[in-house]
């Protein structure tokens, strides 16, 4: 009987070492090498794709030439280097033509930040992403309406938001918080969010919970952080309180997604582009897709662990990720904001179950933008980039939903 017991228990562990083994080569055959990521960014640059959007084809061919591993210093330097050339462009012209030196500016900010991506995980990728922070800022004094850096103090620190509002408006405007994913930032959602201002709407691009310069890293309690920005603006009196939106991209719509729950009473209207709801926080998600996942370009693990404190190796996710889950928290169902749903069929890092469970809750109908050849964002190479969405789905869902004064 005790020898049978024992084969047993043999059999069972070989079961889960065959398992286990299995996923790993799952793992190996799926991660990029570095000349695969080369080939990838290049031709996501060309075809004007996340994460290289606004980036030009040559600039990532002469960052490449000089990185020949996938050590994350060599990476921030053979981009820096590329971007220090249009730093140093931007300021000699910033004096005789404005235009030009704020040109030269973004696409400093452009290659630094993807110096710096996905995650500054090095000290060469830290610096990376400080100059990022400089050259945007040094573009962002030459917008027209200005761009105000705000401080918002919260919990012993101080949240950092981009507040910019329609030009010369003479009521309380509609303003929508827009929140960064895992791997943007409050920079990239500031540049793309100025198409929204002509209607008569302002924004405040803040940093999603572990990214960038948030106070606080991301956890089953983080959106507190926006409730205290919600505070904030309800105090301005450019703002119109009443008519306050979300947006929130991937990791940002999960936020975004706990927004149209928690504070359903003081937002007008949410936008959440594939956002995590349940399925993406599973253990088996977790092993089967995102481990090595290929429509990422390379680091989403990594980029993942990088947000929540103590998350060192993929087992600590697998414990941290359950938590995050809003089946597990008990949101779903609760009343919520009017929202946006966009998501992609075809997304591997979010699955489009995800977005129809969110849809079939709450107490209020929502609507829904899905592309059923999309990837994550609803993404489709040159027929939906994110451009597009934007402009032609985001806007003027929120224009409609914010009834903005100068839309009427």
């Amino acid at each position: 009987m005790m020898a049978m017991n024992w084969m047993r228990q043999l059999l069972r562990a070989s079961a889960v070492l065959v398992a286990i083994l299995a996923v790993a080569r799952s793992i190996v055959a799926q991660e990029r090498t570095l000349d695969e990521i080369k080939a990838e960014a290049i031709k996501r640059a060309e075809t004007g794709m996340y994460p290289l959007i606004g980036l030009d084809p040559p600039d990532v061919r002469e960052a490449f030439r000089s990185i020949k591993t996938t050590d994350n210093d060599e990476w921030a330097a053979g981009f820096s280097a590329v971007a220090d050339r249009y730093m140093a462009q931007a300021k000699t012209l910033e004096a005789t033509d404005p235009g030009k030196a704020s040109a030269a500016y973004v696409k400093a900010w452009r290659l630094y930040s993807f110096g710096r991506w996905p995650v500054p995980a090095s000290a060469g990728k830290q610096r990376a992403y400080g100059k990022a922070l400089e050259a945007f800022l040094a573009h962002a004094k030459l917008m027209d309406p200005p761009l105000e850096v705000v401080r918002m103090p919260f919990e012993g620190s101080e949240i950092v938001g981009y507040l910019r509002l329609p030009k010369a408006s003479k009521v309380a405007v509609p303003v929508v918080i827009a929140i960064s994913g895992l791997d943007s930032r409050k920079e990239d959602l500031s540049e793309n969010f100025g198409a929204i201002l002509p209607y008569g709407i302002g924004f405040i691009g803040i940093d999603s919970p572990g990214t960038g310069q948030a106070p606080i890293k991301a956890s089953e309690t983080a959106e507190r952080m926006f409730s205290r920005v919600i505070d904030y603006l309800e105090k301005r009196p450019e703002v119109d309180k009443s008519k306050i939106g979300v947006d929130g991209q991937s990791f940002g719509g999960y936020w975004a997604t706990k927004l149209a729950m928690v504070e359903h009473g003081r937002v007008r209207a949410v936008v959440a582009q594939s956002p995590p709801a349940h399925a993406t926080f599973q253990k088996d998600f977790l092993l089967e897709k995102t481990l090595g996942n290929r429509e990422y370009l390379f680091g989403l693990v990594p980029a993942l662990m990088s947000i929540y404190e103590g998350a060192k190796t993929v087992d600590d996710l697998a414990v941290i990720f359950p938590k995050m889950s809003l089946v597990t928290q008990g949101l779903l169902g609760k009343p919520t904001a009017p929202m946006l749903i966009i998501a992609g069929a075809l997304d591997t890092q979010v699955p489009i179950s995800d977005a129809y469970l969110i849809l079939n809750s709450g107490d209020v109908p929502k609507e829904a933008w899905i592309n059923p050849q999309g990837g994550h964002l609803g993404r489709q190479v040159k027929v939906w980039p994110d451009p597009i969405i934007f402009r032609q789905v985001i806007i003027p869902w929120l224009v409609r939903k914010l009834e903005a004064e100068a839309a009427k």
